[in-house]
Parts: structure tokens; sequence; C-alpha cells
């Protein structure tokens, strides 16, 4: 096995007393997990943090023995880790992708979308500039893995109007009229997700409120703890400055 593409680092985990065991999602190979010799060295330590981009070279004998890893930096993120809000994005970006996504399925679209997302933390002003996105890369991954929300039409008229809430047990819409009764129960849809607008502060929490049900019920239930603590930071974080 040899694979040399480009790559964002996702997770990175300490192994013996000084390599790293890497994982990368690269555009055409999917989530990919390497073995870096001196990884946890001064050199190398800036360039294995997550969110940073690297031409990465994977190399084993066989498709199932553990690649050794060679990366070289391309571009580095790794300022932003001494911001707390952009800090908290990108762990939890690349957090819920290295534990999500399968290893060696290709994902373009993700990568793209994952690629996207780190680059609008990094170059908008403000939190309100990528923070309706990553309410979008949640989405995108959930339908990526088969668990997409339908947000086409009303679960209870079939109408495709006044689209307005989502059913947390189907995960379909519900239209103004067809939520009568029983509005409390539901999540309400921010129009941002159903066509390109703008959300307000208001519009990105509810937007925050849909992902993270669906998330933590269809893909993080029995994951590690410390991967929702993530996203519960940034949430808490974001909250923050809204007040």
């Amino acid at each position: 096995m040899h694979l040399t593409t480009p790559a964002i680092i996702c997770a990175v985990r300490s192994h013996g007393e000084h390599g790293a065991i890497v994982r990368a999602l690269t555009p055409a190979a999917g989530l990919q997990a390497g073995y870096v010799r001196g990884g946890r060295s001064r050199r190398l330590r800036p360039v294995l943090v997550p969110g940073n981009l690297v031409q990465a070279d994977y190399r084993a004998r066989t498709d199932e023995q553990l690649a050794h890893l060679a990366v070289e930096l391309v571009h580095s993120r790794a300022p932003l880790l001494a911001e707390a809000l952009p800090a908290a994005a990108i762990d939890w970006a690349c957090a819920l992708t290295a534990t999500a996504l399968p290893e060696g399925q290709p994902y373009p679209r993700l990568y793209e979308a994952l690629d996207g997302i780190l680059s609008a933390v990094e170059a908008a002003p403000a939190a309100h500039g990528w923070a309706a996105g990553l309410v979008r890369y949640e989405l995108l991954l959930l339908a990526a893995l088969g668990f997409g929300l339908d947000l086409s039409s009303c679960a209870a008229t079939g109408a495709s109007e006044d689209l307005a809430f989502v059913s947390p047990k189907s995960g379909r819409a519900v239209s103004k009229g067809g939520a009568e009764g029983y509005r409390e129960k539901l999540f309400p849809l921010p129009a941002f997700l159903l066509a390109p607008a703008d959300a307000d502060w208001d519009d990105i929490f509810d937007g925050l409120r849909l992902t993270g049900h669906f998330l933590a019920r269809n893909l993080l239930l029995d994951k590690r703890a410390d991967v929702l603590a993530a996203r519960e930071r940034l949430v808490d974080r974001l909250r923050r400055v809204t007040r």
C-alpha cells in the first residue's frame, strides 16, 4: 500500500515514547490512519495538529497493516488554537470527523466541506461567519453516513410549503399546519437549512440543537464521551459571545 495525498489532520494519539498515530481525512481515500515516527518530537508536534493541511505519504506492506506515515506541512492552522472559540470549533469538527467516519471509505464532499469550514473559521472576523456552515457540515456528515434528515416535505401532510419543524423521531420535516397540537415535541427548523439565507443566532442555535440530537443518537451513542464534550464546549462558548 502506497498513498501520497493531501490530507487534513483530524486526530493524533501518542504511541510509544516518541511516535504518534495520526488519523487524517484525504480527498479520495477517506479517513486514513498512520504511524508517524518521531511524531512527538519538537519538529513534528507543530505539524501534527488537528486542522492542519499536510501532504501525506502512507506506506505499508499490506492493506491490513498500520501504515507508516510521513507528513509535510502545507498549511498550518495551529495559531488559531491560541483563541478559545476558533480552537473549540476546530477541535469539534476534527474530532467528529475522526470519530464518526469509517476508515478507508471515500467521502470527497466531506473533505471539501471540512476544508471549507476550517478555512472559514480561519478567515471570518467573528464566529457568526462560520457557525451556520458548521451546522451544514454536521448535516452533510449525517447524510453521508446514512442518517440524513428529510427536509423536502411534511411528514404529516406531504406538503412542501411552510416547513417549520423537524420530528426528533423520524428526522422528517413538519409544516406549521401539520405540527398543530404537538409543536412543543418538535425541533424548530431554521430557514437557512432549507435554502440559502442569512442566519441569526437564534437560527444557528436551533440548528445546533437539531443536529446535536441526531449526531448523539445515530453516530455518537456508543462513542467516547469526550467527543460530545468537545461539542458542548463549543456551544457554550458560542452562547457566551452572543450574550
